[in-house]
C-alpha cells in the first residue's frame, strides 16, 4: 500500500468529503550515477555557502526568495505550513465542466483519490453524480508548496484528480505552425485518411512498451557480463522532402496493412500455442 501524499477534504456544496491523495503514476526510467570512468568512483557534490565557505547539511538549508531589487526573504517550513490559503487542506470546487472542454496540454500529474474515514458515502455521492451528469469537477488545491487548478473525474469506480498548469505557464506555440500559404490537395487528404483508417483501432496501453529502456537494460546486462550487444542495422536516411505525397502515403498504407496482418498472425499463433499447452497439461493430469 503506497503512502498518501496529501490529506484534506473536498467541499461539494455543503457536503464535506474527507479524502487522501496517492500518486497514480511512477517513473520507470533507468537511473544513472555520475562516476569517474577510470576507477568507477561516484562523483559527489557538496552544498557550500558562497559567503562563509562552510558545507551545509541538507536539513539546515532554507528557502530564500530574492526580489528584483536584490532583497532576500528567508522562509521557514512554518511559513509554508501556515499559508493564509484555504486550499492547503481543502479542495475547492469552482465549476463543473465537460471533460472534452479541457485541453490535455493543461494536465500535469494524476492522483488517485481515496475516501478517508466517514467520507465513503459522500465520495460515492459525488462519483455517481459526476457520472450521471457526464461532467468533471474543476477545483483548486494546494499540493507540494504550490496551488494548482485540477480536474476531478470518474474512472471506473473511483475518482481521479489531474493537477493542471496555469494558463500563463503555457508557451505561445504559434511559431511552430506551418505558413498559411502551404496547402494540400483533396487527393492527398483522402490518401492520408486511408492511412489513418488502416491503423485505426481501440487504444490498449498493454500493447505498448518502452523499447528504449529495454535496449538500455540489455546494454547494461552485456556490460556486466563482459559481452557485446549486437548493433541494430541502420536504415538508409530518407530524403528530407517528399515530392509525391500520394505515392508515399499509398506505400505507407500497404506497409501498415502488412504489419497488421503479421501482427494478427502472431497473436493467432500465440493463442494456438497457449491452447495446445493447456491441452497437453490436461492430458498429463489425466
Amino acid at each position: 500500500m503506497p503512502r498518501s501524499i496529501w490529506k484534506g477534504a473536498i467541499s461539494f456544496g455543503l457536503v464535506t468529503i474527507p479524502v487522501k491523495l496517492y500518486s497514480a503514476t511512477e517513473e520507470k526510467d533507468i537511473s544513472f550515477r555520475q562516476v569517474h570512468p577510470e576507477d568507477g568512483g561516484r562523483i559527489k557534490y557538496k552544498r557550500v555557502c558562497e559567503k562563509c565557505g562552510k558545507e551545509i547539511p541538507y536539513a539546515e538549508i532554507a528557502k530564500g526568495y530574492e526580489t528584483a531589487d536584490g532583497r532576500l526573504a528567508i522562509l521557514e517550513q512554518s511559513d509554508f505550513d501556515n499559508l493564509p490559503l484555504s486550499t492547503t487542506k481543502s479542495v475547492e470546487v469552482v465549476q463543473f465542466v465537460e471533460e472534452s472542454e479541457v485541453d490535455p496540454t493543461y494536465f500535469a500529474k494524476t492522483y488517485f483519490m481515496e475516501a478517508d474515514g466517514p467520507g465513503a458515502k459522500p465520495y460515492v455521492l459525488l462519483r455517481d453524480a459526476l457520472r450521471a451528469s457526464g461532467r468533471a469537477a474543476l477545483v483548486k488545491v494546494a499540493l507540494r508548496s504550490r496551488e494548482s487548478l485540477a480536474l476531478i473525474r470518474v474512472k471506473d469506480d473511483q475518482l481521479l484528480m489531474h493537477t493542471m498548469i496555469w494558463p500563463d505557464e503555457i508557451r505561445d506555440g504559434e511559431f511552430a505552425a506551418p505558413a498559411s500559404d502551404i496547402t494540400v490537395s483533396d487527393a492527398e487528404v483522402k490518401m492520408a485518411q486511408t492511412f489513418i483508417d488502416a491503423l485505426a483501432g481501440d487504444f490498449d496501453p498493454e500493447e505498448y512498451h518502452d523499447s528504449y529502456r529495454e535496449a538500455l537494460e540489455e546494454v547494461v546486462t552485456a556490460k556486466l557480463a563482459g559481452t557485446e550487444v549486437a548493433a541494430e542495422e541502420e536504415e538508409a536516411p530518407k530524403d528530407a522532402e517528399v515530392v509525391d505525397l500520394v505515392a508515399a502515403l499509398r506505400a505507407s498504407v500497404e506497409a501498415a496493412k502488412k504489419r497488421r496482418e503479421e501482427a494478427a498472425g502472431g497473436k493467432s499463433e500465440s493463442k494456438t500455442g497457449t491452447k495446445s499447452e493447456s491441452k497437453s497439461k490436461k492430458s498429463k493430469a489425466s
